[in-house]
């Protein structure tokens, strides 16, 4: 590897067997650590010249304990573009989130799991990504969607969603297309929570995260002394979903050789092991995702046809949310509610111009990039709904030339009735409820049966209220 390629991690962290760990696991991603022990050696670390050439930084939380938000703020105001990543044990919601409004850019739970360090890091090094997009609590903490749980109507994601319920009660490999934050792996978490394998072991590999000369041993396992550091037998993670589900997100990346033998998996069900003699029969269900690059790899004939014939027995693509933007008012409400679950944080309404800015954005992180930016508005307003303030970057470039569409609302836009007034404070509930019974007469074309019917209300109480509000029958 060229010294350029090198890559500088800044390390805090009191456990010298943990440091060590995350050492080992940073070098395989090409990343060179400076390690300190607490926040005063981290400070001193910080006055060296190397200092001025770090990539990121890992701080644990244990390590500089009461001064973590405070060292956070400090690093922020010297390296204001540094990635800073926190480790923190599991159930510490309130640390990780106090934290993240330090300026954290990411947390990772402990213990460690190398391809999620090594995911992270890749993400931290990422120049092209937002400094201001978190991967956000929510997305790590809460449990798989069912088919019915999962927000969306626009007629494509319908489509995508029915082939993978299909899908989901057969046994061939599933194919998911999709560009990256669309929600790959939420559909694939729903195909096999809805599958007769659900409660059968089910083992997510992100291709891009490992390296190379790591990734078949990771995945068909090795035999002692196979290869230089192979000081033990490994199962690999085939073999341990062994008559359950593997997912393999972004399958495209793989090496040439590891197609190879996931071609003989899925034709022969039998996996060889790295340096084995003999092979192992498998009963196991592959689900896999990739990007529109994949299309780029297969025409430059860099991926045999084969493997794509086998992946694509059930083949669906998940439109960007650009596409469907119409469900963006809907997704931010259910984010909202799953975040307001989450230790540390509370319940917050969402204005509709608000949400109406929010539509009008191209979102080139799709579903992820939108979850990301309603959590960090979360974690910093201090209304009890988030206005378009709340969305400074994306306000400064909705209406731009190249990053998005003016705010002007469109004809039928269909956000609903408005609870919130524009400084973010709710409206009067008698105002409510007039346009949502002015809606409803509309909707219904005067028939105040129906719209009686609907409202769950008598006629009586109906002509009631039309009085009180002062409301026409022609509204």
């Amino acid at each position: 590897m060229q010294e350029c390629d090198i890559r500088l991690l800044m390390l805090v962290d009191a456990d010298p067997a943990q440091s060590r760990l995350v050492a080992t696991i940073a070098s395989r991603a090409g990343w060179r650590t400076l390690c300190a022990h607490d926040a005063a050696s981290a400070a001193a670390l910080l006055e060296s010249q190397d200092a001025l050439k770090l990539d990121a930084a890992v701080l644990d939380q244990s390590a500089l304990g009461s001064d973590l938000a405070p060292f956070i703020m400090a690093l922020k105001s010297r390296h204001p573009t540094l990635p800073m990543l926190l480790m923190t044990a599991k159930g510490s919601n309130e640390v990780t989130i106090e934290a993240l409004r330090a300026g954290a850019a990411d947390f990772i739970s402990k213990p460690v799991v190398p391809d999620h360090l090594i995911a992270a890091l890749s993400m931290a090094a990422d120049k092209t990504t937002e400094l201001e997009e978190l991967r956000p609590l929510s997305e790590k903490m809460t449990q798989a969607l069912a088919f019915e749980e999962i927000i969306g109507s626009a007629p494509a994601f319908r489509t995508a969603l029915a082939i993978a319920a299909k899908a989901a009660r057969g046994r061939s490999p599933v194919l998911i297309e999709g560009e990256n934050g669309v929600g790959k792996e939420v559909v694939a978490d729903a195909i096999q929570a809805a599958s007769p394998r659900a409660k059968l072991p089910y083992l997510k590999v992100n291709c891009g995260a490992i390296p190379g000369r790591s990734i078949d041993s990771i995945l068909f396992g090795h035999e002692k002394n196979a290869f230089a550091g192979a000081f033990d037998r490994q199962m690999g993670i085939f073999q341990q979903a062994e008559g359950g589900t593997v997912f393999l997100d972004d399958v495209d990346l793989l090496p040439p050789e590891t197609r190879v033998r996931l071609v003989r998996l899925l034709t022969h069900n039998e996996i060889t092991p790295v340096g084995a003699v003999h092979s192992h029969r498998l009963d196991i269900r592959l689900l896999s995702a990739r990007s529109p690059r994949f299309t780029c790899t297969l025409a430059s004939g860099e991926l045999p046809e084969t493997s794509f014939d086998r992946l694509s027995v059930a083949t669906l693509t998940i439109p960007p949310l650009r596409q469907r933007s119409s469900d963006i008012p809907s997704l931010a409400r259910h984010f909202l509610g799953r975040m307001a679950r989450q230790t540390g944080l509370r319940s917050f309404g969402i204005t509709d111009a608000a949400l109406t800015m929010l539509r009008h954005y191209d979102w080139p992180g799709n579903v992820r990039q939108l979850q990301s930016a309603l959590f960090r508005a979360a974690l910093l307003c201090d209304r009890d709904a988030l206005t378009a303030d709340e969305f400074p970057q994306i306000s400064s470039r909705v209406g731009s030339p190249g990053h998005g569409r003016s705010t002007r609302a469109e004809p039928n836009e269909g956000i609903g009735v408005t609870l919130y007034e524009h400084d973010g404070n709710m409206r009067p509930l008698e105002d409510i409820e007039a346009d949502v019974i002015r809606l409803a007469i509309g909707h219904y074309r005067g028939r105040m049966t129906e719209v009686a019917r609907r409202l769950g209300i008598g006629r009586s109480t109906l002509y009631r209220k039309l009085a009180d509000l002062g409301i026409s029958e022609a509204a």
